[in-house]
Parts: structure tokens; sequence; C-alpha cells
């Protein structure tokens, strides 16, 4: 993992949403470092969604934590949406 990266925020959401943001983020990074819980992980998600509804959004923002993080938020999505286990852990590519 890279270190001492910035998340990618928007300067216009709350502090209420920059925490939701955040906190999916913090998740997908447990899901390829040290594996985390599917359902908490689709709830983080769905509040992410609230704050960031359109997929264009979401896609370029994907593309900014993956090029600081090495971590693809599109992918833990995929994988914590297909499995039915109750704990999942990311593979580094």
């Amino acid at each position: 993992m890279k270190q001492n990266y910035q998340y990618p925020l928007d300067d216009q959401w709350t502090t209420a949403e920059i925490i939701r943001v955040t906190n999916f983020f913090r998740q997908v990074e447990d899901a390829y470092e040290k594996g985390t819980d599917r359902t908490e992980f689709l709830k983080t998600y769905a509040a992410f969604k609230e704050v960031v509804p359109a997929m264009a959004e979401e896609k370029r923002l994907g593309r900014e934590f993956e090029a600081a993080t090495d971590y693809s938020l599109y992918q833990a999505v995929k994988l914590a949406r297909s499995l039915r286990t109750k704990r999942f852990k990311m593979a580094l590519k």
C-alpha cells in the first residue's frame, strides 16, 4: 500500500458527508489489508452512494482513490456483492 496519500474528497460536501465517504474508503482499505465484514462494507457503500449517487462521480472518485492507494472501489464492491460469506478479503493485483 502506498503511504501518505489523501482521499479524494469534494470541498462542497458537509462534514457528515465527508465522514460517510471516508468511512467507505476505510472499508475498502480494510478489505484489501486485513479483510472486512461484508454486511458492514455494503452498509458503508450504501451511505457513500447517498453522498455520491452519480455513477460518473463514483467512477472518478474510484480512479483517484485507486491511483492513490492501488485499491479498486469497483472490484471491492463487485466482490462483496457476489459473495454470501460473512467476511471477505481482496487480493492485490
